[in-house]
């Protein structure tokens, strides 16, 4: 069957249709990744969003049991230069058409991803639309016009409830704004005792769990539609370390008095060169984000940067001048991704330990 995916602009594009039938109206993004297609399908900060893989080929290697990064994808949409329906790999369990077909996301393929990618880069990010081949095309810009953008990503993507992964080592608050379980499972090989909350938690209840330290984790859209996270990071700040990744990091940022805003086309891939002030080195990074906290915003609060990007040079890591709290924009868990950066996660601890000796010294 045939399927057009219609941008906003009246730009069409005719290509094959896999995966679910159903049509679907989201803001069209590209990911750079030559790999890791099943960590981003199941990436919840794709929340709403109809993702184009830059890679001409998508599905050699099938799907697996163990690369999901949460169990239910909230992926709009799915864009391919060549769908892959014979994937061989040892682990593969399925292939990427099967998966779709059974979480209800709709693909096209056989389309020019390359001029996609190079319209979006040129005006932006912008809606789209993945139709059957036989609706007409007013029609569905009128959907597109009739359709806003998602606000209440993080809350689609939240636990809903609070949940344990016992460990016998530090207790870590993980407040879930779209979590994805490459983050718990680096804390949990660290044998942290991690409890996850949903992402309106307050501080009262926060602290109630008498953390040692607190994770912000990435998640979906604009980090100021998440304002009662930034009220809670406030109030928590001057008592319990923090280490926010992607949205975390916006929010942290935001409650320190600094500003985001949105990005023309976003960073998606896993190739991204960071700069660290620090360690004088580069990394490469894992990065899937559409905001960005605004360097000139951090001037007048008590925040200083830590990373800057190399390809735009926006921001990539700040610290709190005061407090056991800092943030980065990309995702040092790696998953898809060069594993880098994964010592912040060493590196929270370690200023977690720092705080609880200095607490005991006091008492």
């Amino acid at each position: 069957m045939e399927r057009k995916l219609i941008l906003e602009d009246g730009t069409v594009f005719h290509g094959k249709a896999f995966g679910s039938p159903v049509g679907k109206v989201g803001e069209v993004v590209f990911n750079t990744g030559m790999t890791g297609y099943q960590e981003t399908l199941s990436d919840p900060s794709y929340c709403g969003q109809i993702v184009t893989m830059t890679y001409p080929l998508i599905g050699n290697y099938g799907i697996n049991r163990d690369d999901f990064e949460t169990i239910n994808p909230s992926i709009f949409g799915f864009v391919v230069k060549e769908a892959c329906d014979t994937p061989s790999n040892f682990r593969s369990d399925e292939s990427l058409d099967e998966f779709l077909i059974a979480n209800d996301i709709p693909g096209i393929s056989d389309i020019d991803t390359r001029k996609l990618t190079k319209i979006l880069r040129k005006h932006g990010t912008m809606r789209g639309i993945l139709t059957d081949a036989g609706e007409g095309e007013e029609g569905a810009l009128q959907k597109i016009e009739n359709t806003p953008l998602l606000t209440n990503q993080v809350e689609r993507v939240s636990t809903v409830k609070p949940y344990v992964a016992p460990g016998r080592g530090f207790r870590i608050v993980l407040v879930d704004f779209g979590m994805k379980h490459g983050i718990l499972r680096e804390l949990s090989k660290r044998n942290c005792h991690v409890t996850v909350v949903p992402h309106d938690y307050d501080a009262q209840q926060i602290l109630r769990l008498k953390p040692d330290g607190i994770m912000l984790t990435n998640g979906p859209g604009n980090p100021k539609s998440v304002p009662q996270a930034i009220e809670m990071i406030s109030e928590v700040i001057e008592t319990v370390p923090l280490f926010g990744i992607c949205l975390g990091h916006q929010l942290l940022a935001l409650a320190c008095g600094a500003d985001t805003s949105k990005l023309k086309f976003g960073h998606r891939g896993s190739n991204h060169p960071v700069y660290d002030f620090d360690t004088k080195r580069t990394y490469l990074t894992s990065q899937n984000h559409g905001y960005a906290v605004t360097e000139s915003s951090i001037k007048d609060t008590d925040l200083e940067l830590t990373q800057v990007a190399l390809n735009d040079k926006t921001v990539e890591g700040v610290r709190h001048k005061k407090y056991a709290a800092f943030s980065v924009q990309y995702h040092p868990e790696s998953s898809p991704g060069p594993d880098d950066t994964n010592y912040l996660f060493d590196q929270f601890l370690q200023n977690v330990r720092a705080h609880k000796v200095s607490k005991q010294e006091v008492l």
